[in-house]
């Protein structure tokens, strides 16, 4: 039985290795599943936890490949042995979090360059032989951020944002092909993605006046909320990417929660975007007074995603 070949991006942590090990030890043996990481030193706990799982030998490799060097991403696909990859699952992302004018310049570059850029760069190597094929499955690990503005994630969300326009762009283009593109969008969830934020939490936040300091106080604040009631195992997470894979005709979006789809709604139910607005200044502000007048008409909401994946 021939396998599917998946080459996953950002596999050193959270999501990207979960989803490597869940589809190398999956039962029916029918994964050959390739785990890139930026740095190879890194790879030790897959390994660990590979050899825990009883992942049979030949369905897991590791392969370096950093999607800031395009000639890292070529390199990679050059060592895949098999001279074709089914499923590309484009994972690999950083994190941005406080005040804009916190950030420093090279955080913001990092940012965008591994998440936008590097998602390009990773597509580029790879599409032109599964279009050549006319056969591939490409699953692009999304966020709610991409959906919706969060405080004190600006840079972090006009990546993800550009991710939506991205795929839904080639989504339009390739069926014809026998690609089909989907975007998972997740929510918070129990990784390491929080600790290794681009510039640390909040970054320098010194060079803020007070009133921003202290609004990313309750903004941190109500992270820790959402992250205590809402905050997903990166193993239900990886589910929704194995339904996603396993779809006979995918969908753009797959979610791992359905707890904001009520926020995200309401930005197309008013384009104007007032009544989103209003409903997270409320809900993550709650301590502050809003504007007059700002809430006029929002409907109550649950609570709106923390920093999420």
């Amino acid at each position: 039985m021939e396998r599917t070949v998946v080459l996953i991006t950002g596999c050193s942590s959270g999501i990207g290795r979960h989803l490597a090990l869940r589809l190398a030890s999956d039962p029916s043996r029918s994964f050959k599943v390739y785990a890139t990481l930026r740095d190879l030193r890194a790879q030790g706990p897959l390994w660990e936890e590979a050899r825990a799982r009883g992942c049979p030998p030949d369905s897991l490799e590791t392969l370096q490949l950093d999607v800031r060097d395009s000639d890292s991403v070529a390199a990679a696909r050059a060592h895949v042995t098999e001279g074709r990859v089914d499923v590309l699952v484009c994972n690999a992302g950083r994190g941005l979090l406080g005040p804009l004018e916190a950030h420093a310049a090279g955080a913001v570059s990092s940012v965008l360059d591994v998440n936008v850029a590097g998602t390009v760069r990773t597509l580029q190597a790879f599409l032109p032989d599964m279009k050549r094929r006319r056969s591939g499955r490409v699953l692009v690990t999304g966020s709610m951020g991409g959906l919706m503005g969060l405080p004190f994630n600006a840079v972090y969300c006009a990546s993800k944002f550009a991710l939506e326009g991205l795929c839904e762009s080639l989504a339009v283009l390739l069926p014809p092909f026998g690609i089909h593109v989907s975007l998972i969008e997740c929510g918070p969830v129990r990784t390491a993605f929080q600790d290794k934020l681009e510039g640390g939490p909040g970054g320098v936040l010194d060079c803020t006046d007070a009133q921003t300091r202290h609004l990313f106080s309750l903004y941190q604040r109500h992270c820790e909320q959402v992250f205590r009631e809402a905050a997903q195992d990166p193993e239900e997470v990886t589910e929704v990417f194995l339904t996603a894979l396993r779809a006979p005709r995918p969908a753009l979006r797959y979610f791992s929660t359905e707890r904001f789809l009520p926020l995200a709604r309401l930005r197309l139910e008013d384009p104007s975007g007032c009544s989103y607005v209003a409903a997270m200044q409320r809900a993550v502000f709650a301590d502050e007074p809003a504007e007059a007048g700002a809430e006029a008409g929002s409907p109550e909401l649950g609570a709106p995603p923390a920093a999420p994946q």
